[in-house]
């Protein structure tokens, strides 16, 4: 028999906070104001904070690549599904979409690492249909909590080790940079993210230089179905 709690991180919910769906409104509006849009960035908080933390390194790398942020504060993998379902990646084209998601489904609700997985692989099947000629950069859910021992670093750790088999090395490719946010000893420090979970603004940098090589890549090699 079917748990219901299973199936939250495959059923599409909006977040129910006053000002999530006039974000999402706003973001089909400005998906519509940019015209055209060549790489997406979709996730949670730490996606969202490009706009804030990260805002300098953005101009710098993304903003003239033509990028939309698709990052919402809190985000589950349910309330991405529901966001691709309601429109955010409709009429549009990218060469390239950034994945980074499910922290929120391992910190908030302490999903099984199976679950979270399979509404990571869920949103991957959701883009497959919706923007068949993107590539798919899908991170490894970032190191959180101080150390690598701790319950909720070794969940993010247990999901990583099942959507690495995600990728395809076709459309979808998977990464994982979380060495760059660790001492040798696996340990995440305040310097690096303060709370134990967001990256501080110094280390969207080191996100970006991380990623650079890929996403350099990933927006040069398209495979397009009509050639």
């Amino acid at each position: 028999m079917i748990n219901e709690r299973d199936l939250l991180a495959l059923t599409p919910v909006p977040q129910e906070v006053d000002w999530w769906a006039p974000r999402h409104e706003q973001k089909l509006a400005e998906k519509a104001a940019m015209g055209k849009v060549d790489l997406v960035f979709l996730g949670d908080s730490i996606t969202q904070a490009w706009e804030e933390e990260g805002a300098d390194v953005w101009e710098k790398f993304y903003r003239p690549r033509n990028t939309l942020n698709l990052g919402f504060n809190g985000d589950k993998t349910e309330n991405v599904l529901w966001r691709l379902e309601y429109g955010e990646v409709d009429n549009i084209q990218p060469k390239l979409l950034v994945l980074l998601v499910g922290t929120n489904n391992t910190g908030h609700r302490q999903d099984a690492p199976e679950q979270t997985a399979l509404g990571i692989k869920t949103i991957l099947q959701v883009l497959a249909n919706k923007l068949p000629n993107t590539n798919i950069l899908l991170l490894a859910i970032f190191p959180r909590s101080a150390k690598s021992t701790q319950k909720l670093r070794l969940l993010n750790d247990s999901v990583n080790a099942l959507i690495q088999g995600y990728q395809d090395n076709e459309r979808v490719f998977y990464l994982d940079i979380n060495q760059h946010f660790l001492d040798d000893k696996g340990h995440l420090s305040r310097d690096i993210m303060s709370d134990f979970l967001h990256p501080n603004a110094s280390q969207y940098a080191v996100w970006a230089d991380a990623i650079e090589p890929y996403v350099d890549k990933l927006m040069t090699d398209v495979k397009r179905d009509d050639g």
